[in-house]
C-alpha cells in the first residue's frame, strides 16, 4: 500500500546532523534529478542585491516579512538534515503526530508514506532533509522552469513502478497532486473529507481546510496503529470503516482513481 502525502507549509529546522544528500533519499534514482533542483533553488535565493532578494521573494511565493525563507534556502547545502516526520511539522502532521506512535507502527507510516514535494519529489517521512520553503507551483531558473511539469515527467517512471499492483490512497491538495497520476486502471482512489451539519432542517456538506487536513492525519494515524495492508480498495474501505469512520464513494471520471469521502461531523 503505498499514502500519497502533501508536504506542510510549517517546518521545523533540524539543529544538528549532517545536510541533505540526495542520494539517500527514496527513489536515490531521482538523485540527479533532485540535485539540479536543489542548486537552482540556492543560487535563486544566494543573490544579496535588494532587487535580486525581491525577485526571490516574487519567485517563490513569498511576502518582504518572509525575508529569513530566502535565506535559509540559500543555506540548504550545508544546513543540517533530520527525518522528514520532523521537519514537517502542519497540522496534517500534528494530527499524525509520528513521534508518538509505536515502533511497529512508525514502521509501517516509514513503509508506507510517501510525501510530495516541490523540492525533492518524492520522500519518505523517515529520509532525512532540511527545512526549506519551495512549494510545487514555483518556477526557477533554466533547466529546471516550473517544477509542476519538472516533476511530472521526472517521477512518472519511478513511481509508476513503485506503485505498481499496490493499493494507493490519495490525500494530496490539488497542487501536489498534478506533480503524479496512478497509471489508468491502478487499484487507487482519491480522499476528501466532508462536514456534514444541519441547516434548517437540511443535511449541508461542506470542505473545511483546517480539519480536511487534521482528519486525514488522524486517518492515517489509525491505519498504521492497526498495521493496514489492504490488497484493494474495497479492502481500504473496509478497514476504514471497521476503524469506525463514515466512508462514502461517488462516481469518478473514466480511468481515474476511485472517489471516496469521509463524512465527519464533529470538528
Amino acid at each position: 500500500m503505498l499514502i500519497l502525502l502533501p508536504p506542510s507549509e510549517g517546518k521545523t529546522p533540524a539543529t544538528t546532523g549532517d545536510p541533505v544528500d540526495p542520494a539517500t533519499l527514496w527513489l536515490p534514482q531521482l538523485a540527479t534529478a533532485r540535485t539540479r533542483v536543489l542548486n537552482r533553488l540556492v543560487a535563486l535565493c544566494r543573490r544579496t542585491s535588494e532587487r535580486s532578494i525581491a525577485d526571490s521573494l516574487a519567485a517563490l511565493g513569498l511576502t518582504a516579512g518572509q525575508r529569513a525563507e530566502i535565506t535559509r534556502n540559500a543555506e540548504l547545502l550545508g544546513a543540517p538534515a533530520a527525518p522528514a516526520a520532523s521537519v514537517y511539522t502542519g497540522v496534517l502532521y500534528e494530527a499524525l503526530g509520528p513521534a508518538t506512535l509505536a515502533p511497529a507502527a512508525r514502521e509501517w507510516l516509514d513503509r508506507t508514506a510517501v510525501v510530495f514535494s516541490g523540492l525533492w519529489g518524492v520522500v519518505r517521512l523517515g529520509d532525512r532533509i532540511p527545512a526549506y520553503r519551495c512549494s510545487v507551483g514555483v518556477t526557477l531558473p533554466a533547466p529546471v522552469g516550473g517544477l509542476t511539469a519538472y516533476w511530472k515527467k521526472a517521477l512518472r517512471r519511478q513511481l509508476d513502478a513503485a506503485g505498481a499492483g499496490v493499493p494507493i490512497l490519495d490525500l494530496r491538495s490539488g497542487a501536489y497532486a498534478a506533480m503524479w497520476s496512478p497509471p489508468a486502471g491502478a487499484p487507487a482512489a482519491s480522499l476528501r473529507v466532508l462536514h456534514e451539519r444541519v441547516v434548517g432542517g437540511v443535511p449541508k456538506r461542506s470542505v473545511v481546510s483546517h480539519f480536511n487536513k487534521a482528519t486525514k492525519g488522524r486517518l492515517v494515524r489509525s491505519l498504521a496503529e492497526n498495521a493496514a495492508s489492504p490488497a484493494s480498495i474495497d479492502e481500504l474501505i473496509t478497514a476504514l470503516r471497521d476503524l469506525k469512520y463514515t466512508v462514502e464513494e461517488s462516481a469518478a471520471p473514466p480511468a481515474k482513481p476511485r472517489a471516496l469521502d469521509i463524512i465527519v461531523t464533529d470538528l
